[in-house]
């Protein structure tokens, strides 16, 4: 005989494709088979179609296409004896899905074996309508499958429950039609025919609120005494699994009766007391009796109040943390996280087991006890529990420090009773695991330190003792060299002791010798070398003696190969030996921070300015990391065309040099508000890739005034003065060179401002019922790529405009600089101009466009208005 012709027993077949010891064998061998099949169904070869059928369907499981037999299936469905049927039907749930076109030609086949007198037929075309059944199929079929649950042969039922489960989730509409046969079901002795109508009816209720009340009104009780009667029922070998009656149908009753007693009052007292024995009766030393528990501990959280009903289910979970298996225990973990929401006291008395599963050794279980133990955390118990977890953190993996550490500094951050308790446990924290924490954590307790005057003193001591027992952690370093940096006069003369306190003796030295131990440190990053450079230029004002080794210190970083820190070291130099006079203005102590601000800031609440840079780090080659610039294009829906990148300015060295912003973009210089830019605080508050608004008495223009108070020379210093925001000349451009005579000492004199260039027709950019925008223009002649802006706002309502900011964004190939707005507050009628300067990469080639928003307050209510500038005057 052929072994591929279609006489080939499946056998046969499967031995051969078992046989091929290579895909390429495998595939000609199905191939050839293939094809003979394909001729035998040319061929109408009837006596072996049944014997095709599966050969096709064994093939369809090795995955190769089998479409071409698709309609063997409706013609062995249509024969007359139960064998054919059989292997059609089968075929028709493998081969086909309810996607299927050719599945409707099945659907009459389907009814009249629906209707067929042998009740095996029945049994396989009931099979296979729950298998692929359609919606247009479920509708048409609907009323013999609801005779059928009638049927007298209890497979029959059961296999017509399963059947309307799957033709309800088709069309919901036809559970009405379904319900009274599904409350007759309940009434079932045959666990089989039981457990499908009981999950019929939980289906039910799901689709249909109608289905819901009368399950509630009509069938509750029957339920909880169909539970009760298995519950006390003796030994059923038939049902019986590790000693306990059917444990799946006591799930699938527990299940229907959670939903049945959700939000009803009357229903769950009716299930109170069956609840109660099921929860004390069941034995837990076996997996069946454990999962019957534990639905039945999820009924009782989901029905109405029952106070001790939720203490014995929580005190069942209880058990099951101290259960040796890791699958019980998540479980329970889980649960108890969901019954934090019902009764989080009686979650709390099993705290201590809880933290227990923190230290497991298995990772899921670790993550999900932590978790809850932070739900479990509040103002009364916070004490306890961070000390737990912090004297765990000394133990832990490394593996599971950082997502420990992230806990632990989010529970204190979040409930701490009072900020020297903060400092003491983040202090801790970045001992043991300063490695793990993240940037935000360290900036945000730099915050709450310099806001907390009181325990300036107390915050350095205690920050030095840790720093000399623990040098190799990263963050607790640079916090430790900022504090040092800012209040090392405090450390030296002890000011600020609390009784607490243990006397300390610290002399200078011993403070310049730790932030040398810190920059020499071979595993410290680029930011903490750059911030320990700024600590020891503040150090060499408020330590004079030491003055000299600072500065050879400084200078030992001049021949470095980070361009960042040979810059600041040339610089800090240059302070150090030819501007005396100022460098006491520059390095006084950081100006206070607004604690609000910035945790509104990290919680992403306040609006960003649109002009600052807020997107992640990029690393410049032989260069610290500096912000990448926000995203604001694509959050405008701007076009996205490359950028040049930026050159440097004089603006920013003189930002590295003192720390200070020289062209804010959302404050006026007068106010002393945060700043609302995007600019992050912290970075500000270290002066370290960012800088800070002109707020405090270490601004530009204070600086000046005690430069002329001292009657030094200013020739040098003309280029601050015309960079500085303070200045009448705010919008005039002025080379680097000026600004590197600050440096350097010698060079050629500030450029003088020279006229501007051709006129343009001023532009009204936009308008409405409250407000005009008008922009004039100008040009610097000899850089046509640049255009001076200057806008002015008026407002049009007798109301007055609070909190005014103006944002702007524009594609890559512009760059635009704002500068501040002549006041943030817009009178009734009136105006206010604010400048900025646009330049155009592509000049000659693209036009100027503008995406604008304008934001400010009036009559209590916030405002917000947008829109685009796209008719800028040509040749700009």
């Amino acid at each position: 005989m052929n072994p591929f012709s279609s006489g080939t027993r499946l056998r046969d077949m499967i031995r051969a494709i078992r046989s091929c010891k290579t895909a390429a064998e495998e595939r000609a061998v199905v191939r050839k088979e293939c094809a003979a099949i394909r001729a035998a169904i040319s061929e109408n070869d009837q006596d072996y179609r049944h014997r095709n059928l599966a050969k096709l369907m064994f093939i369809h499981m090795l995955g190769y296409p089998t479409h071409f037999g698709q309609m063997e299936c409706l013609k062995l469905i249509a024969s007359s004896g139960f064998p054919e049927k059989r292997i059609g039907y089968l075929g028709l749930m493998l081969l086909l899905d309810e996607r299927q076109e050719v599945l409707m030609l099945v659907t009459n086949s389907l009814k009249q074996d629906l209707n067929h007198s042998n009740q095996y037929i029945i049994g396989l075309a009931l099979c296979a309508l729950g298998n692929i059944c359609s919606a247009e199929m479920a509708r048409d079929l609907a009323p013999e499958v609801e005779r059928l649950l009638q049927f007298r042969d209890p497979n029959i039922r059961k296999k017509a429950a399963l059947c309307s489960i799957r033709i309800i989730k088709k069309v919901p509409d036809l559970a009405e039609n379904f319900i009274n046969p599904a409350a007759s079901l309940l009434r079932e002795k045959h666990h089989g025919v039981l457990i499908t109508g009981v999950q019929l009816c939980t289906d039910l209720c799901q689709v249909s609120s109608e289905a819901l009340e009368y399950f509630r009104e009509k069938c509750t009780e029957g339920l909880v005494k169909t539970l009760r009667d298995m519950a006390n029922s003796p030994y059923a070998p038939e049902y019986d699994v590790a000693g306990i009656t059917d444990p799946f149908l006591h799930i699938r009753l527990l299940k229907l009766l959670r939903i049945l007693g959700h939000g009803d009052a009357d229903a769950s007292d009716c299930m109170n007391d069956i609840l109660a024995q099921v929860a004390t009766k069941i034995e837990s030393n076996k997996n069946a009796g454990n999962a019957i528990l534990y639905e039945c501990v999820g009924t009782i959280m989901s029905i109405e109040d029952n106070g001790g009903l939720r203490v014995l289910a929580i005190n069942i979970l209880g058990r099951f943390l101290s259960n040796r298996d890791n699958n019980i225990r998540y479980v329970a973990l889980n649960m108890l996280m969901r019954a934090m929401a019902v009764d989080a006291q009686a979650v709390q008395r099993h705290r201590a087991t809880i933290l227990e599963c923190v230290k497991d050794s298995d990772a899921s279980i670790r993550k999900k006890a932590l978790d809850l133990v932070c739900l479990l955390v509040n103002e009364s118990n916070v004490k306890p529990l961070t000390k737990e977890l912090i004297e765990y953190l000394e133990a832990s993996d490394q593996e599971f420090k950082g997502v420990l550490t992230a806990k632990i500094c989010s529970l204190v951050e979040k409930f701490a009773p009072e900020k020297i308790w903060y400092i003491d446990q983040m202090l801790k924290v970045l001992s043991e695991a300063g490695n793990f924490v993240k940037d935000e954590v360290w900036h945000a307790l730099i915050v709450v330190i310099s806001n907390a005057s009181d325990l300036h003193g107390y915050s350095v001591r205690a920050l030095y003792r840790a720093f000399q027992t623990s040098t190799e952690q990263e963050s607790l370093v640079r916090v430790a060299v900022w504090c040092i940096g800012e209040y090392g006069d405090m450390l030296v003369n002890n000011v600020g002791m609390l009784d607490i306190e243990e006397p300390i003796t610290v002399t200078e030295s011993d403070a310049v010798d730790a932030v040398e131990v810190a920059i020499k440190r071979h595993t410290s990053d680029l930011t903490t070398k750059a911030m320990t450079l700024i600590a020891l230029l503040k150090l060499s004002s408020r330590f004079p003696s030491c003055s000299e080794r600072i500065k050879d210190i400084i200078l030992q970083n001049k021949r470095s190969f980070v361009l960042e820190l040979q810059q600041r070291s040339i610089e800090f130099n240059c302070i150090l030996q030819k501007h005396q006079n100022i460098r006491s203005a520059l390095v006084e102590r950081m100006p206070v921070l607004d604690e609000a601000t910035f945790s509104g800031r990290r919680a992403g609440s306040l609006p960003t300015s649109v002009s600052s840079s807020t997107g992640t780090a990029r690393n410049l080659p032989n260069g610290i990391a500096k912000p990448a610039a926000a995203p604001v294009a694509d959050l405008l829906d701007l076009s996205s065309d490359d950028a040049p990148a930026p050159s440097s300015s004089g603006g920013d060295f003189l930002q590295d040099l003192l720390g200070v912003d020289l062209s804010p973009a959302s404050a006026p210089p007068s106010t002393s508000q945060p700043p609302k830019g995007g600019t992050d605080v912290l970075l500000d508050l270290l002066s370290i890739g960012t800088s800070l608004p002109a707020q405090s008495s270490s601004s530009a223009s204070d600086i000046l005034s005690s430069i002329q108070d001292n009657n030094a020379p200013l020739s040098n210093l003309n280029g601050l003065v015309s960079l500085s925001p303070l200045s009448a000349n705010a919008t005039s451009s002025v080379s680097p060179a000026p600004v590197m005579d600050l440096l350097d000492g010698f060079g050629p004199s500030p450029q003088k401002n020279e006229e501007n260039g051709s006129a343009y027709p001023s532009l009204v950019a936009y308008e409405s019922s409250s407000l005009r925008m008008t922009f004039n223009f100008s040009k610097q002649p000899g850089n046509p790529q640049t255009t001076l802006i200057q806008a002015t706002f008026t407002n049009l309502t007798p109301n007055v405009y609070n909190d005014f900011l103006f944002q702007a964004a524009v594609p890559k190939f512009l760059q635009l600089h704002l500068d501040p707005a002549s006041s943030n507050t817009l009178p009734a009628n009136g105006s206010i101009s604010q400048s900025m300067k646009l330049t155009n990469s592509q000049h000659g080639k693209k036009s100027l466009v503008m995406r604008i928003r304008i934001a400010y307050k009036t009559n209590g209510k916030d405002v917000l208005e947008e829109g685009q500038v796209n008719n800028f005057p040509r040749g700009l």
